[in-house]
């Protein structure tokens, strides 16, 4: 089954792999589901039926006008598990601005099928800087993000990816092959879907819907993260779900999948009861 058919008719291009209790993993901005690959592999492995899929407008899946907000993303989750028959036990993990399809999905959706979940880089609770979330980004920075892609969204990219990545002046903890392949994934995006989710990601405040999330959750964030910063999102959610696994990667950027590999493969497996 590689492509599901949502209810608005946008085609997703879907991996499904192994056998076992079923993880969805949901990928971060502006990237697609082979960012997940390196975990995907670990889990199927290690005895789990590991789930990936192309947001809207990105990756190989459907490039459509709309359907960028949250609402709609949040449904595409709950079309996707419904269409690979993930019904019960699973476990949804959303790195960087997937934690909000996850968070959207526990209250709109009523977490139906899902027994842990994990927010890894994510955006979640609230990402834009107002009088009540001072941590946040300003709105100036959100802004001046879109008007770089729109003025020239190669370059843009070109040194979005090394912040990513934590890249130096001397030490790169990423090869150059992984800031090409990332730079090739983005612009395979249209520009809509990148532009449309990239003011969803930065201005949606998902704290109404943390009360929906009671399931076991697990909360991962880089320390040094440059993109999606911790006090505004990884502390935050954690404060405001006091009973979460939330583990700080000390000097950690933002691209963990990528960077820490291995050590984020380790503890989604715990997460998960295999180790």
């Amino acid at each position: 089954m590689p492509y599901v058919k949502t209810r608005d008719g946008t085609s997703l291009f879907v991996k499904d792999w192994g056998q076992g209790r079923p993880v969805v993993l949901i990928h971060g901005w502006p990237l697609s589901a082979d960012s997940w690959d390196p975990q995907a592999m670990a889990l199927a492995d290690a005895g789990y039926r590991v789930i990936a899929y192309d947001r809207r407008g990105f990756g190989r899946s459907d490039q459509p006008w709309s359907g960028y907000d949250y609402d709609t993303l949040s449904d595409d989750l709950a079309d996707v598990m419904k269409e690979t028959g993930v019904t019960d036990d699973a476990a949804i993990i959303g790195f960087s601005m997937g934690g909000g399809e996850v968070a959207r999905y526990m209250s709109r959706h009523h977490g139906k099928g899902v027994t842990r979940a994990g927010f890894i880089g994510s955006v979640v609770p609230y990402m834009l800087q107002t009088d009540d979330n001072p941590d946040g980004v300003p709105q100036d920075q959100l802004q001046e993000i879109a008007d770089n892609i729109k003025a020239d969204r190669p370059k843009f990219f070109r040194t979005f990816f090394d912040q990513f990545y934590g890249v130096g002046f001397i030490t790169s903890p990423v090869s150059e092959e992984v800031l090409d392949v990332s730079w090739n994934t983005a612009m395979l995006a249209g520009l809509k879907p990148t532009l449309a989710c990239a003011e969803s990601f930065g201005t949606t405040d998902f704290r109404p819907d943390l009360p929906s999330i009671t399931v076991p959750t697990l909360i991962i964030h880089g320390t040094s993260d440059q993109t999606v910063p911790i006090d505004a999102t990884g502390r935050a959610l954690a404060s405001a779900l006091p009973n979460a696994t939330f583990i700080e990667y000390d000097g950690a950027p933002h691209g963990l999948f990528a960077t820490e590999s291995d050590r984020l493969t380790d503890d989604l497996l715990s997460f998960l009861g295999t180790r």
